[in-house]
């Protein structure tokens, strides 16, 4: 690639992360139509957009924990839930063609913002839950779902766990987000980006550019959610989650 286009994709991996970092999610929303336009295949284009992700998750991380305190315990209930279906998604998506899933997901997604759309209080403020066995083992399935469709697809899953986070967990999102670009950006997309790293293709030549803009975009994004709060927040993750399910129910090229 030339200078002029490494620099297109950093610019473009710059403002993804930098939404992302402020929705929970949804890098995959320039960045990957991106990669596909610019003549990756499908799959070699995730495999290498997977990877440039997990330095969106070391920039927010990075910000976070200068600010943050995290539950020891719920940071070993996302991993430990999560983990594994992003393993078994990964397996998957190298075998299965990927475009119900999408247009299922493009779906589900689009209902996500609605609901918070509906919802003006959801998420402004902790709400304290009384956990029992049964809510426990539903959280933890629903985790567990997501991971799968994280290590298969690549918009929307993020946005999905911040959601999870808020709704079942009673997490404001500010706190949500910062659980989901530290864990799912850092962790499970890293499981995923190694499991597609080893059995597929990468465009390592592209990854540089991609790798300093995600990181960029992370820090950036995490540090404008910590500033401005709640409120900001759940407006970004509203339209970014709108717009990731309506691109996921286009035809990719």
């Amino acid at each position: 690639m030339s200078l002029l286009d490494q620099l297109g994709l950093t610019l473009i991996a710059l403002v993804a992360n930098g939404l992302s970092a402020l929705a929970g999610g949804g890098a995959g929303l320039l960045q990957l139509p991106a990669l596909i336009f610019l003549g990756l295949p499908f799959p070699v284009a995730l495999a290498t957009h997977k990877i440039a992700s997990v330095a969106l998750g070391a920039g927010a991380s990075l910000r976070h924990l200068q600010q943050s305190t995290f539950q020891a315990r719920r940071l070993v209930l996302i991993l430990a839930t999560g983990l594994p279906g992003v393993i078994l998604g990964a397996l998957l998506v190298l075998e299965i063609p990927p475009r119900a899933g999408e247009v299922a997901l493009g779906i589900l997604t689009v209902a996500l913002g609605w609901y918070s759309w509906r919802r003006p209080q959801l998420g402004q403020d902790t709400v304290l839950i009384t956990a029992g066995l049964a809510h426990a083992l539903t959280g933890a399935l629903g985790l567990f779902l997501i991971g799968v469709l994280n290590g298969s697809l690549t918009s929307g899953t993020g946005l999905m766990v911040t959601l999870w986070l808020v709704r079942w967990y009673g997490l404001s999102y500010t706190q949500a987000v910062a659980y989901t670009l530290v864990l799912v950006g850092l962790f499970w997309n890293g499981t995923g980006a190694l499991v597609l790293g080893t059995l597929g293709e990468v465009r390592w030549t592209w990854l540089p550019a991609l790798l300093i803009g995600s990181f960029a975009g992370g820090y950036l994004g995490t540090s404008l959610a910590l500033r401005y709060g709640n409120r900001l927040v759940k407006r970004v993750f509203e339209v970014v989650t709108v717009l990731t399910g309506l691109a996921l129910l286009l035809p990719w090229p």
